[in-house]
């Protein structure tokens, strides 16, 4: 099936513009239901956070205090990328099984949106040889 939309061109004519046809039944159906399973499963979390948590240790400089001679001060820290750039914010001791939570749906909602366009992908390369025969 081939969808046609109207988009309104910045001269303020009407333009009509063509979608890729989907595949036709049977080509692609078990692809086409595993991507919208992967879709409902990965229900969207609300509190979902990008990036890695890392345990972090350092020494303070006291040459007095234990870390001077053992493993150090320990802190954790939340790294991810916001508008190109790397961002690497302090978490608090308290808040790290909160935040590594949360971090761990992050990545299973990035994994799951990956798997869903890829999937897209596969069956519009599949439109494109059914639109060949």
């Amino acid at each position: 099936m081939c969808l046609d939309v109207e988009l309104q061109s910045e001269r303020g004519a009407m333009a009509r513009q063509t979608s890729p046809p989907e595949p036709q039944e049977g080509a692609g159906d078990a692809k086409r239901r595993r991507r919208d399973q992967r879709l409902v499963l990965a229900s969207l979390p609300t509190h979902a956070l990008p990036g890695s948590l890392s345990r972090t240790t350092r020494r303070c400089g006291k040459p007095n205090c234990h870390c001077a001679e053992g493993e150090g001060h320990e802190g954790w820290t939340l790294t991810f990328m916001e508008n190109g750039k790397k961002r690497v914010e302090s978490v608090p001791k308290e808040w790290v099984d909160e935040v590594r939570r949360r971090v761990g749906q992050g990545q299973r909602l990035k994994q799951a949106l990956a798997d869903y366009l890829n999937a897209n992908a596969e069956m519009l390369v599949l439109a494109r040889k059914q639109r060949r025969r």
